[in-house]
């Protein structure tokens, strides 16, 4: 898609997108994978060590647009009323009144979600798939621009609750990040210490305008017009497929396999793949842009056996095995 032909829409994506870049340093494929999720309108958990921006990132995102954002600290003694409100009782006209929970904003960051056990990952469960809150008989709806971010912590997995297979599929994308390279960590450097006398505020974000959520109202609906070809489509699905069949490509990968991705997969691929490409400023998706994807789409959703576990098989090994079998059109 030439400079000319690029949609409203677009330079704002591309105007976030540098905002975002000048005070996210080091992390460009989170930050690509964030605006895809705001872009296909799902959930990401985020994997990664402390200190890599996690919390960061999606702050300044929520900076970056007409959104609010609230930040919940996933603990063992977290309640499910602590995310989605409660009644209170007011004495004075003997009635309840209902007090919405943080997950009424626009961008909830869930930090270190296995933190907490199985009812508040319920409560999270029914906001994400549904987007709405169920408090007694009675339903209240989520902001129609609403997207959770969770994140995992690696290293620490003592005290923790491992998320259900059926939420984990909820999530849109998982997204494993690294320490950044050494020229990046320099940068950080400079970056905290302008930002510690005030400087970076005042230098680099007083021309930003944010974008509006109708402006990515918008742009949602530019994506599902992205043109993919028949022929990539049936590609796709075949990814999808290979997953629940891979006997078909291999016996090793049919013994590695316990359990494939759900449709839920497939919508998701093709969501991402579109995205991409439209932020890519394409007018079509390419088979890169699918075989990019499907690492983030397909990770958590694909169950491994004991045996391909003990082996130190991981499920990123299996889909670029499986991408090497299927041939692209």
């Amino acid at each position: 898609m030439t400079e000319t032909s690029q949609s409203t829409s677009q330079r704002s994506f591309m105007q976030l997108k540098s905002f975002i870049n000048q005070q996210i340093i080091g992390q460009d494929s989170l930050i690509e994978k964030m605006l895809i999720a705001l872009l296909a309108d799902g959930h990401i958990l985020v994997e990664g060590a402390p200190g890599l921006a996690k919390t960061r990132a999606i702050k300044v995102l929520s900076q970056g647009i007409e959104a609010d954002f609230h930040r919940v600290q996933f603990t063992p003694d977290l309640l499910p009323a602590d995310l989605t409100g409660t009644e209170i009782y007011r004495p004075q006209q003997s009635t309840f009144e209902f007090q919405k929970g943080p997950l009424f904003h626009n961008l909830v960051l869930a930090d270190e979600i296995n933190r907490s056990p199985a009812k508040v990952q319920a409560a999270l469960l029914e906001a994400m798939a549904e987007r709405q809150i169920t408090v007694g008989s009675t339903t209240y709806p989520l902001p129609e621009l609403f997207m959770v971010m969770a994140t995992q912590n690696p290293i620490e997995q003592e005290g923790t609750y491992p998320l259900p297979e059926a939420q984990l599929d909820r999530f849109l994308l998982h997204i494993k990040i690294d320490y950044p390279e050494p020229e990046h960590e320099k940068d950080i450097l400079h970056l905290a210490r302008a930002e510690a006398i005030g400087d970076f505020e005042e230098n680099n974000n007083e021309d930003y305008q944010a974008i509006s959520q109708q402006s990515i109202l918008n742009a949602r609906n530019e994506i599902l017009d992205i043109h993919m070809a028949d022929s990539l489509e049936d590609y796709l699905l075949q990814i999808i497929l290979a997953t629940r069949n891979p006997g078909a490509y291999g016996e090793d990968l049919a013994k590695s396999l316990q359990y494939g991705a759900s449709p839920r997969a497939s919508i998701a691929l093709d969501r991402c793949s579109r995205a991409k490409a439209w932020l890519k400023q394409q007018d079509f998706v390419g088979p890169e842009d699918i075989q990019d994807m499907a690492y983030d789409v397909l990770r958590h959703r694909l169950i491994l056996t004991y045996e391909a576990e003990a082996e130190g098989l991981t499920s990123d090994d299996f889909i670029k095995e499986l991408l090497c079998r299927i041939a692209i059109p």
